[in-house]
């Protein structure tokens, strides 16, 4: 049976049915190339202060679960609620801050607190939003750090890539070594 020519594949030398050279291509940045000028990414512009708060928010719906809250403590709750929201958009890309917003829904607004369960349940959405957006990011580092190290080896199996003969890489001079016979001797 015969196999088709692989697009990657550079044909092997008459005779020779065992050597293949392939050729690297290059691996894009999500988001890079033409349709990135129209379409926006979901980014987190300040990682650092997303954690933070995230830490914050989920110590704060620990709290809410064990101790018993007064008027005045869920009032504080809410309102640090509320300003980690405005803190966590503030360093969000829009889509990301867009649904931030769709997903966190504001308490009542007749003067009274909020009661314990609708701390609970607005922290937990938020703690849950965040640990999803944690998650995001990580499998896009993983993905990052694949499509690098896949065109790293397809580098080093390019004939003149990174790893060349011996002694000698492209680029460097040769160093000479003592025996190494220095092409001719001088009076």
């Amino acid at each position: 049976m015969t196999e088709a020519p692989n697009p990657t594949t550079a044909p092997s030398a008459p005779g020779d049915d065992e050597t293949e050279v392939e050729h690297g291509e290059l691996v894009q940045q999500p988001g890079a190339g033409p349709a990135a000028d129209s379409v926006e990414e979901e980014t987190v512009t300040e990682p650092a202060k997303v954690m933070r708060i995230g830490s914050m928010v989920k110590q704060l719906l620990e709290e809410v679960r064990t101790a018993p809250l007064d008027d005045a403590s869920r009032e504080r709750l809410a309102e640090v609620y509320e300003r980690s929201i405005v803190e966590l958009s503030s360093a969000l890309s829009a889509d990301l801050r867009q649904e931030l917003q769709m997903l966190t829904l504001p308490f009542r607004d007749d003067g009274t607190p909020p009661s314990d369960s609708e701390l609970r349940v607005a922290k937990a959405q938020l703690v849950g939003w965040l640990e999803g957006l944690f998650h995001g990011i990580q499998a896009t580092l993983f993905v990052q750090q694949v499509a690098a190290r896949q065109q790293l080896d397809q580098m080093r199996q390019l004939p003149g890539g990174p790893t060349g003969p011996p002694g000698q890489q492209q680029g460097l001079p040769q160093v000479q070594r003592p025996g190494d016979d220095p092409g001719g001797q001088y009076l």
